[in-house]
Parts: structure tokens; sequence; C-alpha cells
């Protein structure tokens, strides 16, 4: 349908408005919003997601995409919630303790959100015991851990104790990102993944709720 086709080409190129009111306009012509969130919104931003692994387009047109995803996905939430429509998992993120840096920690989280999973973000400097606190009450199948500082890649290592105490590690995938963290790190403190990038960080979220 070209009005999908229209929705996603807008939210590619960042235009919010025009996304808005596409959205709208397909509504009123009867479109279901599952339609539209999946061949018009999350189309769009798969587009730019493998764009930006691919250093064809950079943070800003991430996050202008980003908001216009947002602002299209404004409209649906109620008609997506009266058909019962489910998440495809949910994800507590944060960057941990001691550390302020939030664009990563974004950048993953419209990137999750762009492929369908429920975020709940719990902002910079988040202790351990909240990410395993939000993971159990909000029923989340996965902590992303986010660090940029040498000095606080440990406290992950604390997360994942933190889950084995609570009993949750078989259900809970523990997910780690930021520019110091690598793979090998990722084994040593026994988390379950670990990606380079944003996009690579909502393909593996999708297989772990899986």
């Amino acid at each position: 349908m070209s009005i999908l086709t229209d929705i996603s080409e807008n939210l590619q190129r960042g235009k919010a408005k025009v996304v808005k009111e596409l959205v709208q306009q397909a509504i009123d012509e009867g479109v279901p919003a599952q339609q539209i969130l999946d061949e018009g919104l999350l189309s769009g931003m798969s587009v730019v997601g493998e764009k930006f692994k691919n250093n064809e387009v950079f943070v800003p047109e991430v996050l202008v995409a980003a908001r216009a995803m947002n602002m299209g996905a404004a409209l649906l939430k109620p008609l997506l919630a009266e058909s019962g429509m489910k998440a495809s998992g949910r994800v507590c993120i944060g960057t941990v303790k001691g550390d302020l840096h939030d664009i990563g920690k974004n950048l993953v989280k419209m990137m999750m959100e762009g492929k369908g999973i429920e975020v709940i973000d719990l902002g910079t400097d988040v202790a351990p015991e909240t990410f395993i606190k939000t993971a159990v009450e909000q029923d989340c199948q996965i902590i992303a851990c986010s660090a940029l500082l040498t000095t606080t890649m440990g406290i992950m290592g604390e997360v994942v104790k933190a889950a084995e105490a609570a009993n949750i590690r078989d259900h809970v995938k523990i997910m780690v990102g930021g520019a110091p963290v690598t793979e090998a790190f990722c084994e040593q403190i026994g988390a379950d993944c670990y990606t380079a990038d944003a996009a690579s960080a909502a393909d593996a979220a999708v297989e772990l709720c899986k």
C-alpha cells in the first residue's frame, strides 16, 4: 500500500510531522494499526538501522527518524492496546552506576523499540539492585547495561552477580555494551551477550526474547 511506503520513506527522512499526518490518514482510511506499525513505522526504522550499521547514516539521522517513529507510534498505541497487541519482549536498559553517558544507551533503546520491543529506560548511574528490581517487577526478559568508562565496566559484573543472587539468571538475559566493553569482557563476567553497535544490539535482543 502506497501510504505505508510513504510513512516508511518519510520516517527514514526524519519528517516527524508528515509521518504523524500520514499515520492519522492511514488510521482514518481503516488500515489496521498493526499493519501501519509493521509496514510503515518499523519497516522504515529497520532501514535506518541497517544504514546505521553500514555507516551510511549517523547518530543525528537515527535520532530524527526515531522521533518521527515515536510520534507515529503515539497515535497507534491506544489502537494496538485495544487489539491486544503484545510487544515482542521487554527490556530494562540503563547506564551503570558511576557513569553518566547516555547517547549509546538511547540509541540502543530506539533501535530496540524500532524492532517492537518494549523498553524500560532506567537512565544513567543505575545501581545493580535497581536493574534486578526492575527486571523482576516488570517481568523483563533482558537487562541491558551500558558503560562508557573503563572504571565503571566492573559494575556490569556486579549486575550479573546480583541477578544470580536473585535467582533470575535462568530467565533473564544480560546484555552489555559500550565503548570499552568487549566480547572477552562479556564472557569474563558471565553476561549473555555483547554487541558492538546499537543496531546489532536490537537484533540480538529480538533473538534473546524468543
